[in-house]
């Protein structure tokens, strides 16, 4: 089978729509993925920067609070301060949550929602504390978005080396051994490996690659020194930095700074243990559990041959006969099928105002936290599992049947005709069973949720 407008929706997309017409050629997809990013500016998320903002803001009315109350002066309502903006970031997020539902409802480009979502899961972070809890959507507005269709080197740059990735792995804990900090501190503060093991094994060689524990040693000395200003601003610390040169998968970098980290970061994104990595990780996630040892070569051989440029590769991917199989395999993961049902019903920012952060909350969130994905919320730095027997539990099939049955009603008033939902939500993967369902259900809420748990859209 080759290419099809509607598989294409379907595996490499957002879903279906009855409004918005699936893409009509590869070549339609790649011009979208580098045109104007329509979607983020539809509906926008806050930068990475104007949180960091409000967390220094946080601080200090923390600290203030708690100086005053040391000093037996009260805290002069700056505690209730801090607590509110803490709760309104929290709401925030909430209603973060729901841009993302749009730009994925109402898209004409949606593999770059999907790349982004593939590559910020790659490069896992999680906010710790504070107002970081909340900064993992625009770490991925700022770290990831922009470079999807770029080169690998320097969407690996941009994720390494962001505050929330350095915050997550303990970076900004680190001093490297024989560093003038270290002389001082009598061996209280020492190196941290966590940075260095994830890079290697989850963001570039992949586990099983080709480095040892050695390696992780000395990419972990020369990161010492990366550390973080009082504002979350990018800053290299000479008195932490390890002395002496370190040599990383047969490379030696000497002397310390952003420019040698850089250098050695971009070494690693064109490793050919990187490009097999990156191949097998993509066809995993866009085409089946067990791809076509074909598709991993080719998208391997085109990563290598391009230096890395991620453009091509997905060209690569999207080319790739075995990409197109009609057989409808992968789960989505709870939020891609939340979220395609989204497109399907063609929800509207009308719609999310209506039901607001606590519609969300309860129409999303928290289902999706049954369903077995925590917003937001990834199990450890290797992220989101990509096996289907992960999502398909008892437990977790359970939840989105009782999401289907319940959500839709919620978040739209207006409920399509039954039977031709199941058409536009489905195409041609709309069979007689489901056809038959969609006809029979007592009640319209019933027959979308029926269409909605069907294993047809629950797979791509």
């Amino acid at each position: 089978m080759g290419f099809s407008p509607q598989l294409a929706a379907i595996r490499f997309g957002c879903g279906l729509s009855a409004d918005i017409a699936p893409p009509q050629t590869r070549a339609q997809m790649l011009a979208a993925l580098t045109g104007p990013d329509a979607a983020a500016q539809a509906f926008p998320v806050p930068s990475f920067s104007h949180l960091a903002g409000l967390q220094v803001k946080y601080r200090k009315l923390r600290t203030k609070s708690q100086d005053m109350e040391a000093a037996g002066e009260g805290e002069g309502g700056l505690r209730s301060r801090y607590k509110a903006l803490r709760q309104q970031t929290r709401e925030d997020h909430t209603l973060w949550a729901a841009q993302q539902l749009l730009r994925w409802s109402r898209t004409q480009d949606g593999l770059r929602e999907r790349l982004v979502r593939f590559w910020a899961d790659h490069f896992t972070v999680r906010g710790k504390t504070g107002l970081m809890k909340y900064a993992a959507t625009s770490y991925a507005e700022s770290a990831i978005r922009p470079h999807v269709a770029g080169d690998f080197s320097a969407l690996l740059i941009s994720a390494v080396l962001h505050p929330m990735m350095l915050r997550y792995l303990d970076q900004t804990r680190s001093v490297g051994e024989g560093s003038r900090t270290a002389m001082k501190s009598d061996g209280a503060r020492g190196l941290n490996e966590n940075l260095a093991r994830e890079i290697l094994e989850l963001h570039t060689l992949g586990v099983g690659g080709p480095y040892s524990q050695t390696d992780v040693r000395q990419l972990a000395g020369l990161l010492a020194g990366l550390t973080l200003s009082k504002g979350s601003q990018l800053k290299f610390r000479k008195s932490h930095a390890q002395p002496g040169s370190e040599t990383i998968a047969g490379k030696t970098y000497a002397g310390h700074g952003l420019d040698t980290i850089k250098a050695a970061l971009a070494d690693l994104a064109v490793h050919p243990a990187t490009a097999r990595h990156i191949a097998g990780k993509l066809a995993v996630h866009f085409v089946s559990d067990t791809p076509d040892p074909h598709l991993v070569r080719d998208l391997e051989e085109v990563f290598l041959h391009t230096g890395g440029d991620l453009l091509a590769v997905t060209d690569a991917l999207l080319a790739h006969p075995s990409a197109w199989g009609a057989e409808l395999t992968n789960i989505k993961p709870p939020f891609d099928y939340a979220a395609s049902a989204g497109r399907a019903l063609g929800l509207t920012e009308a719609d999310i105002s209506r039901v607001g952060a606590k519609g969300i909350k309860r129409g999303l969130i928290t289902p999706l936290a049954r369903m077995g994905q925590h917003w937001e919320a990834p199990p450890g730095p290797d992220g989101w599992p990509e096996e289907d027997e992960n999502w398909v539990t008892a437990h977790g099939l359970a939840a989105r049947m009782g999401w289907a049955m319940s959500a839709p009603r919620r978040m739209r008033r207006d409920l399509p005709d039954p039977q031709v939902f199941a058409r536009s939500a489905l195409g041609d993967f709309a069979d007689g069973r489901v056809l038959f369902a969609a006809r029979s259900a007592e009640t319209r809420p019933e027959a979308i949720g029926l269409v909605l748990s069907a294993p047809a859209f629950q797979r791509r």
